[in-house]
């Protein structure tokens, strides 16, 4: 019997001063049964990154054909396409032939330098890819303020993201290692 999506619940208030957008969300965030708590609470941190009441959670781990988040127009094309992770160059291309931007996050400070200096030269034909690095100096708050059902607050301001509950306060630090051509 395969194992299912832990299904958590995320009150999700977002004060984004680079942006000037201020907005709550209620978010359905399934966590596939390989992901490990930190992987989906950096999926929040992107989500807030981008958050517009037509971005959403997709099926994410479990499905090759879809990003861990997106936004999608009323005819159903990819505007923004926002994964997390490491992706080869095959997942790279075909985000973005489907979608008008892709942002991939990284994390794991290591393996993401390692990672970024193998491929920077390659991804830089693709004008639609932005590429950020989130850094955050305790990776087990993160997991201590993931639950079933959250009540968060996000601030960013500056490229840096504090993500706190009621006894959390985490720093996250952006590092855009490419920008898309403007």
């Amino acid at each position: 019997m395969a194992l299912k999506a832990t299904i958590c619940k995320a009150e999700l208030q977002i004060t984004d001063l680079d942006r000037d957008y201020y907005q709550a969300h209620s978010l359905t965030i399934a966590q596939h049964p390989s992901e490990t708590k930190e992987r989906m609470m950096l999926r929040v941190v992107a989500f807030a990154l981008n958050a517009s009441d037509m971005l959403s959670f997709t099926r994410g781990i479990s499905t090759d054909d879809e990003p861990d988040i997106w936004q999608k127009n009323l005819s159903g094309e990819i505007e923004v396409w926002i994964d997390l992770g490491q992706p080869d160059d095959k997942r790279v291309r075909k985000a973005c032939g489907r979608a008008h931007r892709v942002i991939f996050y990284t994390y794991k400070h290591r393996s993401a330098n390692i990672w970024w200096d193998q491929v920077q030269d390659s991804l830089a034909r693709f004008s639609n890819l932005a590429v950020v690095h989130l850094d955050v100096a305790e990776h087990t708050e993160l997991e201590q303020i993931a639950a079933r059902n959250m009540q968060l607050q996000c601030t960013v301001q500056d490229g840096t993201v504090w993500l706190s509950d009621e006894s959390h306060n985490i720093e996250v630090q952006t590092v855009a290692w490419k920008s898309p051509v403007q």
